[in-house]
């Protein structure tokens, strides 16, 4: 992986800059710190004037593993193109009543194998399932319990995160199916995506003109660069404003 804010890497910044780029953020631990709890996630001032701007100059949407609804509530009245939510499977403010139905009955399963384990709670998102284990003593416990809980449910996709496991439809669309979906509705050449966890690596792997940043490094991940840590997004988003009013005053004198 290559370090996004480098020297180096400058020319892909200066490329997306220009052209007719799809701003694609994940919100939690991208766009916002992670918490100790998801109803005490924020983004910071700085970050949300930035992201104002870089929206108003780009094609701008967030997908995100939280209920759309909750991210809009976080915006605060923000404009963006899209805001998708439950990981890639809510786009708009309708949900299937069948689909609801069914995480519902997930979520009596849950409830009945794990009991009332401290530290592990449900957040159920309408289209999704996490089970938080951030505040378990255990968690390496916890974690195993849950996942042998899940055993139990039927049509479901499980996938890990920050100390959460997520339940969605096992054909519900990803991050990568929306991200390709939004790219092609917008008529973007390019994308930018950045986002921080297990359930942006299908957004990472999109193929085409495609920039993946991750905050934090790792390894194995399909995400080609990287920014250090969730402080350094306020630097990579006045860049991309930045570099962008240049090109565009750069186009005006010629």
């Amino acid at each position: 992986m290559e370090y996004f804010l480098s020297e180096a890497a400058r020319p892909v910044l200066r490329k997306v800059a220009r052209e007719k780029t799809l701003c694609a953020f994940d919100f939690d631990g991208t766009l916002a710190p992670i918490v100790s709890h998801p109803d005490l996630a924020g983004m910071r001032q700085s970050t949300s004037e930035l992201l104002a701007s870089l929206a108003s100059l780009f094609p701008c949407i967030i997908l995100s593993g939280r209920a759309r609804a909750d991210v809009l509530q976080l915006l605060a009245g923000m404009k963006l193109d899209r805001v998708i939510g439950n990981h890639g499977a809510e786009k708009d403010a309708a949900s299937g009543g069948r689909i609801h139905q069914r995480i519902q009955g997930w979520k009596t399963i849950l409830e009945a194998h794990l009991g009332e384990t401290p530290g592990l709670w449900i957040e159920d998102k309408g289209l999704s399932l996490a089970v938080h284990y951030r505040q378990a003593s255990n968690k390496v416990e916890a974690r195993k319990r849950i996942l042998q809980a899940s055993k139990h449910l039927d049509h479901v996709r499980v996938f890990g995160g920050k100390q959460v496991i997520n339940l969605v439809q096992e054909d519900a669309p990803n991050k990568g199916v929306a991200l390709a979906n939004e790219r092609e509705r917008l008529g973007c050449r390019w994308v930018l995506f950045v986002g921080d966890d297990a359930n942006d690596e299908d957004a990472f792997a999109l193929k085409g003109n495609v920039v993946p940043v991750r905050v934090g490094r790792k390894r194995d991940s399909h995400a080609r660069y990287y920014i250090r840590s969730q402080g350094e997004i306020d630097t990579l988003l006045q860049l991309m404003v930045s570099l962008r009013r240049n090109s565009q005053s750069s186009n005006l004198d010629s």
